[in-house]
């Protein structure tokens, strides 16, 4: 009897372990996923703060591209707003649209000489595309930690954890198949 139970005591405790190891797992995947989505909110917001200053620097010389200046700055509401609720869907698609209005910024810019030489226009679209690429860059190890926090929660038997605590799935930071294409410069023109 004594023997019988010490066993059970024994894969009690081996139970208890097991479970504090997927409990303890499952957090740290989560706190992953919320770490990253902090580096991009970090990049998303130096960027918000810059976007405001291109535009007033361009608006100098281009006098007849307010549409494409606005549209940049609604874009950057629209992502500003997304950022701040944590809506990952939106926010994805209000980067579509930023990255659009850019690029044709960026494009129409080429039809202002005084523009593109202004010191202060080429700081701001260096730094301005230097962010892009951090962020293109904080998406992809985004995108992998919920991959891997997602993955778990689906695997037996972390899901009976996941379940029981009431752990959620994080949504990817996906863009449109248009922002993966490369950039058709004429249609920007057009």
């Amino acid at each position: 009897m004594l023997v019988v139970t010490l066993l059970f005591l024994a894969l009690l405790i081996v139970a208890a372990v097991y479970f504090v190891r997927i409990y303890n797992g499952l957090v740290a995947l989560r706190e992953n996923v919320r770490k990253a989505w902090a580096n991009i909110d970090v990049l998303l917001t130096q960027r918000h703060d810059e976007l405001p200053k291109l535009v007033e620097t361009c608006k100098r010389y281009m006098r007849y591209e307010q549409e494409t200046l606005e549209r940049v700055m609604q874009a950057r509401s629209a992502v500003f707003a997304a950022q701040g609720r944590g809506d990952v869907p939106a926010l994805g698609a209000a980067e579509d649209q930023l990255r659009q209005g850019l690029g044709r910024l960026f494009a129409l810019a080429e039809n202002y000489p005084d523009l593109k030489a202004d010191q202060g226009f080429r700081h701001l679209q260096t730094r301005i595309t230097e962010l892009e690429e951090a962020i293109a860059d904080r998406r992809e190890l985004y995108n992998e930690s919920v991959n891997l926090n997602n993955i778990r929660l689906q695997t037996f038997p972390d899901l009976i954890v996941a379940r029981m605590f009431e752990f959620k799935q994080a949504a990817l930071l996906e863009f449109s198949e248009d922002q993966k294409r490369d950039v058709d410069l004429g249609k920007l023109f057009g």
